[in-house]
């Protein structure tokens, strides 16, 4: 039996040294990782490509996380969405915006944001059996 292909995942952060850091965390954890550096750089992916979840910083030069969420949504409807943000203020307005979207707020530990990662694919798991 084939193992199933690995969950891709859209990684949009301007920090690059947090970038390298979530993208390893994830890449160990068995996810195919995929990562941008501002959210404009994201949309030209996803109109190509496709992803099983958007991972996003909310504050980045160009185009915040919300608007590249509501681009998500747009273009990939199916693409889950989750924010990364140090700012308690706008965590509250992303999950206003997006009220779908799992968002967490840093510092937080990697084995967290994995552990974050592998329940939302859980439970879509259990939502399609």
């Amino acid at each position: 039996m084939t193992e199933p292909a690995p969950l891709r995942i859209l990684l949009a952060e301007d920090d690059e040294s947090m970038r390298i850091y979530l993208a390893r965390a994830l890449e160990q954890a068995g996810y195919a990782v995929q990562s941008v550096d501002r959210g404009t750089a994201a949309i030209p992916l996803l109109e190509s490509e496709s992803f099983d979840l958007l991972l996003s910083d909310i504050v980045m030069p160009e185009m915040d996380g919300i608007e590249l969420a509501q681009k998500c949504n747009e273009l990939s409807p199916r693409t889950k969405v989750m924010f990364i943000t140090g700012f308690a203020a706008v965590s509250l307005k992303a999950g206003q915006e997006q009220p779908n979207a799992k968002v967490l707020s840093k510092p937080f530990h990697l084995r967290d944001l994995v552990a974050e990662v592998d329940q939302l694919f859980s439970e879509q798991r259990q939502a399609t059996l």
